[in-house]
C-alpha cells in the first residue's frame, strides 16, 4: 500500500487534474482537509470509501490512520487544499511514513493564488513593475521567521499574495501601507472557484473596510502590488518590432 497526497485544487472540480479525479473516482480510503475542500469535490470519492476528516485529528491519530490502511492492504489519499505543497504540513505526515516504511506520493493541484488570479482576471506580473510573485502570510500561531515578516518582504515591492491572513487584513494593511503607498492596488478573493465565491478589489487605504463589510475573515487571499493594476506596462512579448529567436530559426 502507499498514501497519495493529493492536491484538490481551489474548489471546483473542473480544476482538479486529470490524475487527482481518477485517483479519487477509485479510491477506497481517503484522508481530506475538512471544511477547505469543498463538497463539489468531495462528492467524487465513492460511496463505499471510509473517509476521515483531519481537521478533528492529531498527527498521531492521522499516522494511526495510515497504519490500518496498511493492516487493510489499502491505498491511502490524504486530499489537501490547493497544491500540497504550499502551507500543506505534509512535511511531518511523510516523516511519520518514512518511519513507518510506507510509500508515499504527491499529485499536485492548483493553487488558490492561480485561482484568485483567474478570479480577477489579472495578470499578476507586469514589465518594469513587477517580475516576482510571493507567496507568505502573516504571523500567527506559527511565527514567522524575522526575515520575512511582511514589512521588509514588501520592500521588493513584488506582488504579493498572503495566504491565512484575512482575518487580520487590518495589520496586513498597517505593515504594507507605508511601503506600497496607500493608493497600491489589493484585493481579496474568498473562496475562490466555490459556489459562493467573493471578490473584493480596492487599494491598500479601503480594502479593509471593503472586506468587513462583505463579511470576509476567513478562507481568503490577499493580493496586493502595483501589477494588479491595467494601467501597468505592456509586455514586449508582442511588439510589433519584437522578433523572436524560435521565428528566426524556422525562418
Amino acid at each position: 500500500m502507499k498514501v497519495i497526497f493529493v492536491g484538490a485544487g481551489p474548489g471546483d472540480p473542473e480544476l482538479l487534474t486529470v490524475r487527482a479525479k481518477n485517483i479519487l473516482g477509485s479510491c477506497s480510503y481517503c484522508i481530506y482537509a475538512g471544511s477547505l475542500v469543498s463538497p463539489q469535490v468531495l462528492s467524487i470519492i465513492p460511496e463505499s470509501a471510509s473517509t476521515f476528516n483531519s481537521a478533528e485529528l492529531n498527527l498521531d491519530e492521522i499516522t494511526e490512520l495510515f497504519k490500518n490502511a496498511r493492516e487493510m492492504n489499502l491505498d491511502v489519499v490524504r486530499l489537501h487544499s490547493g497544491d500540497p505543497s504550499i502551507y500543506g504540513a505534509i512535511r511531518e505526515q511523510m516523516n511519520e511514513l518514512d518511519k513507518l516504511g510506507i510509500d508515499y506520493e504527491v499529485v499536485p493541484g492548483v493553487s488558490s493564488f492561480q485561482a484568485a488570479a483567474a478570479a480577477l482576471k489579472t495578470e499578476l506580473t507586469a514589465p518594469e513593475i513587477s517580475q516576482t510573485i510571493v507567496l507568505t502570510r502573516s504571523s500567527g500561531r506559527t511565527p514567522m521567521p524575522a526575515p520575512e515578516e511582511l514589512k521588509k518582504l514588501a520592500e521588493s515591492r513584488s506582488t504579493m499574495c498572503i495566504f491565512l491572513s484575512a482575518h487580520k487584513i487590518e495589520s496586513v494593511v498597517n505593515e504594507l501601507k507605508d511601503v506600497y503607498g496607500p493608493e497600491c492596488p489589493a484585493a481579496i478573493v474568498a473562496k475562490a472557484t466555490w459556489p459562493e465565491q467573493q471578490i473584493v478589489s480596492g487599494k491598500l487605504a479601503d480594502i479593509a473596510q471593503k472586506a468587513a463589510k462583505a463579511g470576509i475573515n476567513k478562507t481568503a487571499l490577499v493580493i496586493v502590488g502595483k501589477a494588479l493594476s491595467r494601467d501597468a506596462q505592456p509586455s514586449r512579448l508582442y511588439a510589433s518590432d519584437f522578433t523572436h529567436e524560435f521565428r528566426m530559426a524556422q525562418d
